[in-house]
């Protein structure tokens, strides 16, 4: 065993003559291991909230996604099509043509998100779990145009879903709406006649949002016969989704964006990771501050064991021997209040798991979700023995500093 770890294991397990660096030894490893247990628990918070904010946003945003760099519908010729259906790790691709809309409802109108779907769009974005009436799918023989709406319009506008005498209509603005018609307002606009055929649940942004409609109508409502708003595409994989995207970038070439759901959905992953760090970088200022306690019990330990080091410089011991003992003795400190602060955190988090104790209350959701990785305990492991190390450097040096003194009694 290495003779320096050896001292150092002593020294931290030994009892020390004088009973305030027994409490101060302890204080400081009790400070660092609710630091790291603070870590844990937040951390897997954090990961539980990610997670579920992804589940959330599975429908609605697909595995990639083909959008035009300039406006808002494009042409997808046949020879586009066969080329992006041959690209291996495709499952599915749906086609997409989507605007605002005007909804008239029974006594007010309402501004939405009007998408016109193919019925493979429905497999792409797994929709068949979220129908609360209905089928994910369009009805192959129907005189009237079906339409699938989120819930709460249907709550907020009173629509009776599955009523075949209940209609609904849509306005559009037309292209040329601002020509010689402008003083018209039917003129202005084109409008469609929709049976309410099904209701889907995602989540409330876009329940209160959008209302699907067969892709041909959407087209022929905003006058763009042919054209889409975007290809949507879900993987046999998704291991497969860059190998996928790169390869439908060199068949689509500059005039397409391609994207994976995290790029599509950017701006709200950023926000949930940087919440994750911020609360790293707080808590990390208090294992700073907690660190100080064990400035101070090194600094008292090195106090206390004066005449040891003397009698090692005596028997050869240089300096740098001296200062890695005490530099071992605060990695070793600081490590008990990991492993400590670790375990406290993982016990909290099953207990969340399995118990749900803490709710996060108005309904939103039944209680916190709480997801564990192990990447989070290496961590916070690195974390809390960077900062002993770094603790231990001034008691460290001060030790190796000491004169070598001997007195007779």
């Amino acid at each position: 065993m290495n003779v320096a770890f050896h001292i150092a294991l002593r020294y931290f397990k030994g009892k020390k003559t004088a009973q305030a660096i027994n409490i101060v030894t302890w204080i400081s490893i009790g400070a660092i291991a609710l630091a790291a247990a603070a870590m844990v628990v937040l951390f897997s918070v954090y990961n539980g909230l990610e997670q579920y904010v992804k589940g959330m946003y599975t429908s609605f945003y697909p595995e990639v996604k083909i959008t035009p760099k300039e406006g808002k519908f494009f042409t997808f010729t046949d020879v586009q099509k066969s080329a992006v259906s041959k690209v291996s790790g495709i499952r599915y691709i749906g086609y997409a043509a989507e605007d605002m809309a005007l909804l008239d409802g029974v006594d007010h109108q309402k501004v939405i998100t009007l998408k016109g779907v193919d019925n493979n769009w429905f497999l792409v974005n797994d929709m068949a779990p979220h129908m609360t009436v209905g089928t994910a799918a369009w009805p192959n023989e129907s005189t009237d145009i079906p339409s699938n709406i989120g819930v709460d319009i249907v709550a907020e506008m009173g629509i009776e879903v599955s009523n075949p005498f209940n209609k609904i209509r849509i306005y559009y603005p037309k292209a040329d709406g601002l020509g010689a018609g402008a003083l018209n307002a039917e003129a202005a606009v084109t409008s469609l006649d929709l049976a309410p055929y099904a209701a889907f649940n995602v989540q409330p942004e876009l329940d209160g949002q959008y209302c699907l409609v067969p892709i041909t109508a959407a087209q022929h409502l905003f006058g763009v016969a042919g054209q889409y708003s975007s290809v949507e595409i879900s993987l046999t994989s998704p291991k497969l989704e860059a190998e996928v995207i790169d390869q439908i970038k060199a068949i689509l070439g500059k005039d397409f964006n391609v994207q994976s759901r995290l790029e599509q959905n950017a701006t709200l992953y950023m926000v949930t990771k940087t919440e994750k760090w911020a609360i790293y970088g707080i808590l990390l200022l208090v294992l700073i501050i907690s660190s100080f306690n064990m400035v101070g019990s090194l600094s008292m330990l090195a106090i206390e064991k004066r005449t040891d080091v003397a009698i090692l410089k005596s028997m050869g011991a240089t300096p740098a021997h001296i200062r890695k003992i005490f530099i071992t003795v605060g990695l070793l400190l600081a490590l008990a209040g990991a492993l400590i602060g670790m375990i406290l955190g993982l016990i909290i988090s099953l207990i969340q798991i399995r118990f749900g104790i803490i709710s996060m209350g108005d309904g939103f959701m039944d209680a916190y979700p709480v997801a564990l990785k192990g990447a989070d305990f290496i961590l916070v492991l690195i974390t809390v023995l960077s900062i002993g190390l770094i603790a231990a450097l001034y008691p460290a040096r001060k030790a190796a500093r000491q004169l070598m003194i001997f007195r007779d009694e």
